[in-house]
């Protein structure tokens, strides 16, 4: 019971100059001498308040702690005349040391940091999607956070170096020396060194009348990303094995904005010559032919000039001479392809491209806010071969939902796709006009609308990278709110 004691009385002092000795004297011992002196008890009697001995009767609520140590809860509570505010503040103080008896440690602690790191170089498979991220996602486990948002620097390097200045003689390509690249792009002491510049080139072919444009609308080849790997002990220590990172940014000339819009699917071209775990019959046809992926990035991803090969090209070769060097290496090797919209979608044809020619290695891909790529058929190939795909999505972000049309799997006789709600017809006509795609992968899906931070959006700020990792870093779960540290990756 919270009993309020309202003290009443009268304080007459003819001297303002008495010894301190009198003032010492007790307010309730002078005026209780007083014959005229009432004192009036007012007691109030609030809502019982939860017990600090069980947390039976405390409410269930998702609290993040970014508290090194709390204070102690044995402090003067320092209750004032206003009965509802005390309550409401010893509420708090409750909830919190109950919050604080679950033992989770604080993100600056040292020793918990270790615990991490010794948790992800045990787990990095699991971390790497091989067993699909299974009960990783929602709530999201700390260790993945960190790794999502890791990659999701390697991507930002990738915009931090680009000239995007069309004055600039180095328009379209990489600003920074491979030597120092991660450290002017703002990833220093990260473990790994860049090895390889890679270049996108489009095999669109423009009209000869727009010879006479500035030479920056026709650029046809331009940096898109590059390699890395993980060279440093303690580094591989932490991470259980030593990492490939190949990272690509998004749309950013002329010509990967036209590819972008070359919506319809095309057949992969892969021969049936190449020795793949998915080709092996006696007619030797590959059983996984029939695959078909949008026509703009299957254009950026193999097309080549008379002088520079295709993306296709140097990324295979860079991987194949990289597992060369470490062959004798006793420490296992992981390759991590990421991205960010158009370098989301190079990503999934680099790992679909790669993982049959190396097929041992554990090949993973970390995208944020990518189109949709091939159809169900390249869902299944993917599948099949062992890639693992985690898609990074905001659901507000509407290049998440093209190009094309996504139906379910449920496969009507005869081989056709059922969609409820569509009429037969429009199904017909979209699949022959090749507008059907499919999602592929492990999806986190997130939503711009939950972040107290971001206000009103538009479909840019959707769709920005920033925005993306903003996102993951508040992401606790589908029932939790969004975390208050998460501000910091705003711009």
């Amino acid at each position: 019971m919270l009993i309020t004691i309202v003290m009443v009385y009268a304080m007459v002092t003819s001297n303002r100059r008495q010894s301190s000795s009198d003032s010492l004297v007790p307010l309730f011992q002078r005026h209780s001498q007083n014959p005229h002196y009432t004192m009036r008890l007012a007691i109030k009697t609030p809502p019982p308040l939860p017990s600090t001995q069980t947390h039976s009767l405390l409410k269930p609520r998702c609290i993040i702690t970014t508290q090194t140590t709390p204070k102690p809860t044995t402090t003067n509570l320092n209750f004032s005349n206003d009965t509802p505010q005390s309550t409401l503040h010893l509420d708090k103080l409750i909830n919190l040391e109950n919050h604080n008896n679950y033992n989770i440690p604080s993100m600056q602690s040292s020793s918990f940091s270790r615990q991490k790191e010794e948790k992800l170089g045990k787990r990095w498979k699991e971390y790497q999607g091989m067993s699909n991220w299974d009960g990783l996602l929602d709530p999201l486990d700390d260790n993945l956070r960190g790794e999502i948002l890791r990659y999701g620097h390697f991507v930002e390097a990738t915009y931090k170096s680009f000239e995007f200045d069309p004055s600039s003689p180095n328009y379209a390509n990489c600003r920074f020396p491979k030597s120092t690249f991660l450290e002017r792009s703002g990833l220093p002491n990260t473990g790994y060194k860049v090895i390889k510049y890679l270049r996108a080139t489009s095999g669109i072919q423009l009209p000869s009348w727009l010879d006479k444009a500035p030479s920056w609308v026709a650029t046809p080849s331009s940096y898109v990303g590059y390699v890395a790997v993980c060279d440093n002990k303690e580094v591989i220590k932490r991470l259980g094995r030593r990492d490939i990172v190949v990272a690509y940014r998004g749309t950013t000339t002329c010509l990967e904005w036209l590819e972008n819009f070359r919506a319809a699917v095309t057949n992969l071209p892969i021969p049936c010559t190449t020795k793949r775990p998915f080709e092996n019959n006696n007619n030797n046809i590959m059983d996984g032919s029939g695959a078909m992926v949008e026509s703009g990035f299957l254009s950026l991803y193999t097309s080549s000039l008379p002088a520079k090969q295709s993306l296709q090209e140097v990324v295979t070769e860079e991987i194949s001479r990289i597992l060369h060097a470490y062959r004798k290496d006793s420490v296992p090797l992981s390759l991590t392809v990421t991205g960010h919209s158009l370098g989301a979608a190079l990503a999934t044809l680099t790992a679909y491209d790669v993982k049959p020619y190396f097929s041992k290695l554990p090949v993973t891909v970390i995208s944020f806010g990518g189109p949709r790529v091939g159809d169900r058929r390249f869902r299944k190939q993917l599948e099949r071969q062992g890639t693992k795909v985690l898609r990074i999505v905001n659901s507000e972000d509407v290049i998440t939902k093209v190009p094309g049309f996504v139906f379910d799997d449920d496969v009507a006789g005869g081989g056709g796709v059922h969609v409820a709600g569509f009429p037969s017809w429009v199904q017909k006509r979209v699949e022959e006009a090749q507008w059907v795609y499919a999602e592929v992968g492990r999806e986190l899906r997130l939503c711009s609308r939950d972040s107290p931070y971001l206000g009103n959006t538009n479909v840019a700020t959707c769709h920005e990278l920033n925005t993306y990792l903003h996102l993951v870093d508040g992401f606790v779960s589908s029932t939790c709110p969004f975390r208050a540290s998460a501000k910091r990756f705003l711009r």
